[in-house]
């Protein structure tokens, strides 16, 4: 069983493992993103959030989903080039998931039990939902979709070394 995010690895746009374990030593803020959503403007919130910070040890990792009101019906590679065109999203994204359900990704299953979500809830309820790791692979804090990015870090600064 898992205890730490590092113990997982993630599908990359190409298909590709790529272990979380890389990010040792980093604060994250894994999200699950989304190219069609009305959430999908924190993109630019994330990048800014992502270029301010990535200096001093954080990441934020982008996680597309299609199950909710599919909204990011796009292949990996249609998916990349929108978030760069349009957003100029510099922090990593792997390949598209599913974060709620049976076909699950196991991160997220990890990071929902490890940070419930209203009322104790381990669902996801849309896109955008966050999670903040410290740099020892544990989940701090789990943020709902409305949860802007800016509102975010003064939790990331905090967890900075």
């Amino acid at each position: 069983m898992a205890s730490t995010v590092y113990d997982f690895s993630c599908a990359t746009p190409g298909g590709n493992k790529k272990s979380l374990a890389d990010y040792r030593g980093k604060v994250l803020l894994v999200v699950n993103t989304a190219s069609k959503c009305g959430f999908t403007p924190q993109f630019a919130g994330l990048e800014e959030l992502y270029e301010k910070y990535q200096d001093r040890g954080f990441e934020i990792l982008g996680f597309p989903c299609n199950q909710f009101g599919k909204q990011d019906p796009g292949s990996n590679d249609e998916i990349m080039e929108f978030c760069q065109l349009n957003y100029g999203v510099s922090f990593p994204m792997f390949g598209k998931i599913e974060v709620n359900g049976s076909g699950a990704d196991p991160l997220f299953k990890h990071l929902k039990k490890a940070a419930p979500g209203a009322l104790g809830t381990e669902r996801i309820k849309w896109n955008f939902t966050k999670f903040l790791i410290d740099a020892d692979g544990n989940v701090v804090k789990r943020y709902a979709p409305m949860d802007k990015p800016a509102a975010i870090e003064r939790d990331v600064k905090k967890l900075l070394k």
